[in-house]
């Protein structure tokens, strides 16, 4: 039996990690909190969660004036997601 949902399951959980990450920044940043990094934040969309950080950003409006999100984050998304179209389909 292969186990070729392993990979979508692992960004699947990769992606909810990170746009959960990009509301509790934001919820910081409203309240002037210690905030999570930006290097957090890629590091979560890079192994994974690309997908879920560019909904995140979109969703809580945040990032969205940085030019290495802005653009950054949805090539991520499109590779990861042509990633896993490819491993699946094989």
């Amino acid at each position: 039996m292969e186990a070729i949902w392993i990979v979508p399951a692992y960004i699947i959980i990769a992606s909810i990690i990170s746009f959960s990450l990009m509301g509790i920044d934001k919820k910081r940043a409203r309240k002037g909190e210690y905030r999570i990094s930006e290097k957090t934040l890629w590091t979560w969309a890079i192994i994974g969660g690309g997908t879920g950080a560019f909904i995140g950003m979109r969703h809580f409006r945040h990032k969205t004036k940085h030019f290495t999100f802005k653009w950054g984050l949805p090539a991520l998304m499109a590779i990861q997601i042509l990633l896993v179209i490819t491993i699946t389909i094989r």
